[in-house]
């Protein structure tokens, strides 16, 4: 019975892929279930996307250079249709406001990471209203209160799907 301390060349370069490229993966993933078709009359299902894209820049701050968000907020743009540049501001200038906040703050706990992706939420939403009523909508922003508060409640979700995915990205 032979033991192996190595591994192929081919198991280290899956492995390596696993590693780099399962964040972007998962938070693509998220962003095309943009594409299926709900009807809705108002705005109840939150981005998904950006959950994602929140829940692993909470998560796994380490893994993040600041010009990432540029890229998926761009795919985000594109598949659901926002204005060039909406998603791509906004994920941008948050991913650089949790940075600021872990550059402040000596810890975090699951109560804190909690709180500030309801912020988080808040000013992506915020910033999407107001870019479209700057793009001539006629919302009310009162519209959006109930996919505020779907997407606050279903963060814990997503930090589970990106824990569970993380767990397997760095398995050996």
């Amino acid at each position: 019975m032979s033991t192996r301390i190595a591994s192929s060349e081919a198991e280290v370069a899956v492995r390596d892929l696993r590693r780099r490229f399962t964040p972007m993966a998962s938070i693509l993933a998220a962003t095309l279930l943009a594409l299926l078709p709900v009807v809705a009359a108002t705005p109840l299902l939150p981005d998904f996307g950006f959950l994602i894209f929140l829940a692993w820049r909470l998560l796994r701050p380490e893994i993040w250079r600041p010009w990432m968000p540029l890229g998926l907020g761009l795919a985000s743009d594109l598949i659901a249709g926002h204005p060039i540049g909406q998603a791509m501001l906004l994920w941008t200038m948050i991913g650089l406001l949790a940075e600021l906040i872990d550059t402040r703050l000596g810890f975090r706990d699951y109560w804190m990471d909690w709180l500030i992706a309801a912020g988080a939420i808040l000013l992506q939403s915020l910033g999407a209203w107001y870019i479209g009523l700057l793009m001539g909508s006629d919302v009310r922003f009162t519209i959006l209160i109930p996919q505020l508060v779907l997407a606050a409640l279903a963060y814990p979700l997503a930090t589970r799907i990106v824990l569970a995915l993380d767990r397997w990205r760095l398995a050996r």
